[in-house]
Order: C-alpha cells, then sequence, then structure tokens
C-alpha cells in the first residue's frame, strides 16, 4: 500500500482507466449530465481520478480540451498549491484531512451516500496564487456494475467574500459607535449636556440601532428579526423624524413641512422599525422632488389607528403602481435595488402589525402611509 496522510493514494491501472472513459463516454444519462449541468461537474472514479467533465469545468480552467485533466485528481486539477507536496498528489498531503473537497469525496465513498462540504482553497494562476471557495456535492453512481462518483462544484467565491467583509464591517463600526458614544458622553459630563450634544448621541443611538437590525438580518433573515415595543407620541414620532432629516443631503434645497397638529395619541411600536419605514417614505419623497420643491409630512388618528402620511406632488406611472412593493423591483439601475419600498411592507406590516398603502394620481400626487 503506498503511502499516504489521509485518502488511498492508489490510482487505477490504464487498462481500468480506458474502460471508465468507454463506459462514461457512451452513457446516455452521463452525456445529459455533462450537458446540462450549469455549475462545474466532474466524473471521478473510485480512486478520485478525473474521467470528463463538462464545459463549464473546462471553461472556469481556461482549457480547450478536456484530455489536459484527465486522470488528474480534482485539486491536481484546479492547481491546488497543497495538491503536489505527496508524491501521491491529491487527497494524500498532510492538509487533505481538512480540505472540504477531500472530505466529501472519501465520506461519499466510504458511506455510498451523497455528501456535501464547504472547500476554501488556495490555487496557482500562473505566478500568483488566488483564494477561491467552492460548495462541494459529491454524489456516488453506478453505471454498468461500476461505480462512480459525480462531483458538483459551485463557486462561491464571491458570497465568501463578501460575507466575511460584511463580518468584519459589523464588528469594526460597532466599535467605532462605542467609541462616539463614550466621547459623547464625556463631553456631555465637561460641558453640563447641550441640547445639540443630545441630538448628535440620539442620532449614534439610532445608527447603532440600524445596525443592529441589519447585522441580524444579514445572520438570520427576516425570521431573525423581532421588534421591541415602547410608548411613544405622534408628537414624538415628529420631533424625531425632524431630528433624522435636519441638514440631511437629500433635504438640500427641498423643504419637509410637517404639521403643528399631530393628535394627542400615544401608540406602542418598535421606534427603529417604525422610523425606518417612515423614513424611506420621505427619502423616497425627497429624491421624486424637484429643487426648491416642498414634501409634507403630517399624522392623522384614523378609526385603524395612528396614520403617518409623507406626501409628494409626483406621479408615479401606472405601469410601477403595479411592482411597488416587489422585492428587488427598481426603476434605478444597478444590483441591489428594489428594496426600499419592500422593505416598508415588511417592517410596518410583518413586524409591526401596521398597514402600508400608497395613493398616487397626477392631480393629487403621491402620499404614503403607515398605519399603527
Amino acid at each position: 500500500m503506498l503511502d499516504t496522510l489521509y485518502a488511498p493514494a492508489e490510482k487505477a491501472t490504464p487498462q481500468v482507466l480506458l474502460a471508465d472513459i468507454d463506459i462514461i463516454s457512451n452513457h446516455a444519462i452521463v452525456d445529459t449530465l455533462l450537458r446540462s449541468t450549469g455549475g462545474l461537474l466532474a466524473i471521478l472514479n473510485e480512486q478520485r481520478q478525473i474521467l470528463s467533465i463538462n464545459d463549464s469545468f473546462l471553461k472556469m480552467l481556461g482549457l480547450a480540451d478536456q484530455k489536459d485533466v484527465l486522470f488528474l485528481r480534482p485539486g491536481e486539477a484546479v492547481s491546488c498549491i497543497h495538491a503536489h507536496e505527496s508524491p501521491h498528489g491529491c487527497g494524500t498531503t498532510k492538509y487533505c484531512a481538512t480540505c472540504g473537497a477531500a472530505i466529501a469525496i472519501v465520506t461519499a465513498l466510504a458511506e455510498n451516500t451523497p455528501t456535501e462540504r464547504i472547500c476554501p482553497l488556495t490555487a496557482k494562476r500562473g505566478e500568483k496564487t488566488v483564494e477561491l471557495s467552492f460548495a462541494v456535492r459529491a454524489q456516488p453512481i453506478h453505471l454498468e456494475e461500476r461505480r462512480y462518483l459525480l462531483l458538483f462544484l459551485q463557486d462561491i467565491t464571491k458570497e465568501q467574500f463578501l460575507s466575511s467583509m460584511e463580518r468584519t464591517f459589523f464588528h469594526d463600526i460597532n466599535n467605532i459607535i462605542c467609541g462616539l458614544l463614550g466621547r459623547c458622553e464625556l463631553y456631555s459630563i465637561q460641558h453640563n449636556n447641550p441640547p445639540e450634544l443630545q441630538q448628535i448621541t440620539n442620532l449614534v443611538l439610532r445608527i447603532s440601532q440600524e445596525i443592529a437590525i441589519q447585522r441580524t438580518l444579514s445572520r438570520f433573515g427576516e425570521a431573525g428579526l423581532k421588534a421591541i415595543k415602547q410608548l411613544i407620541s405622534s408628537e414624538d414620532i415628529l420631533t424625531e423624524i425632524t431630528s433624522v432629516f435636519d441638514n440631511h443631503p437629500a433635504a438640500q434645497h427641498r423643504t419637509i413641512t410637517t404639521s403643528n397638529n399631530a393628535p394627542e395619541k400615544k401608540i406602542i411600536t418598535d421606534i427603529t422599525l417604525m422610523l425606518r419605514v417612515v423614513c424611506n417614505m420621505i427619502t423616497n419623497a425627497l429624491e421624486a422632488t424637484e429643487e426648491r420643491g416642498e414634501i409634507r409630512v403630517w399624522i392623522d388618528n384614523t378609526p385603524e389607528g395612528l396614520a403617518i402620511k409623507v406626501w409628494n406632488k409626483s406621479a408615479i406611472p401606472e405601469p410601477l403602481k403595479l411592482r411597488i412593493f416587489q422585492r428587488h423591483f427598481s426603476t434605478k439601475k444597478g444590483a441591489g435595488r428594489g428594496l426600499g419600498t419592500y422593505s416598508m411592507k415588511i417592517f410596518g406590516e410583518e413586524y409591526l402589525s401596521g398597514k402600508v398603502s400608497f395613493t398616487s394620481t397626477p392631480v393629487e400626487g403621491t402620499t404614503f402611509c403607515i398605519t399603527l
């Protein structure tokens, strides 16, 4: 038996390999899989040697002919920097026991069951190295009384990078906010808590709460978010809105008119989520308003509850009204759009148990409303 530090090192004989190639290349199901699978697909023998790969895999490797990778093992094909640190190649080095792809392949063969793992990989690309990440699924399959392995790879390098950067961002920004709050508290003690400083402190606290919400959504999705409700008055809601948009860039050269006749009523709600909904409404209204134009914000006491309303004179085109709350729909270019109005609906109705609606006509303009 050949020496190995993880998977068996033995390889198939040339005669067996040629017989395997003949079976694989003439099997209709395998041909269909290779042609139809959108991701990366390799077919391995029980010795983990490549018998065929699909066009997507060839393209990823920058090759024109799969003959260049036939009979290699996966790590050797993708130029893993550790693949040749053992005389017997991929799967036999000291690094392979912690390799997601190697673990998935060995487990699938040993237990004869589909196995999935995540595989971080450092690969050579010319004179440089690149960091890659793959979602790996190893699926045993029997053809003509022989066992082979379907190796599906999905390149998740970008997703893993963004996830790591996101976690780093939340960690770093949280440290910055803690520092800001500490400075505000110290300055407040030294200068008898001036009103301007209190406004800054409130804004920093709001940023902290918004980041906590975003971090929860990023980690657990919509199901992980819980509303934290407390009592707030109509007057306090308008005060909070004024503090957010005082000197706000979107409000430059535009007027935000708020009603001085807020109803004397209090509601129990999550202030941060409620403000997120209303601030989205106000930002959208400002973006739809020309310079020196006006938007209006007021609160009505209705039979259904307290209705916070935001008006601007622009009308929404009829075709767009049908999709205004649809996730990912946006009239703006670029990825990651179409969440503003969707989030209004989700936060306002799913978490705050309210009702989010709008009306829009060329004569009356556009009014968005959340009723709580």
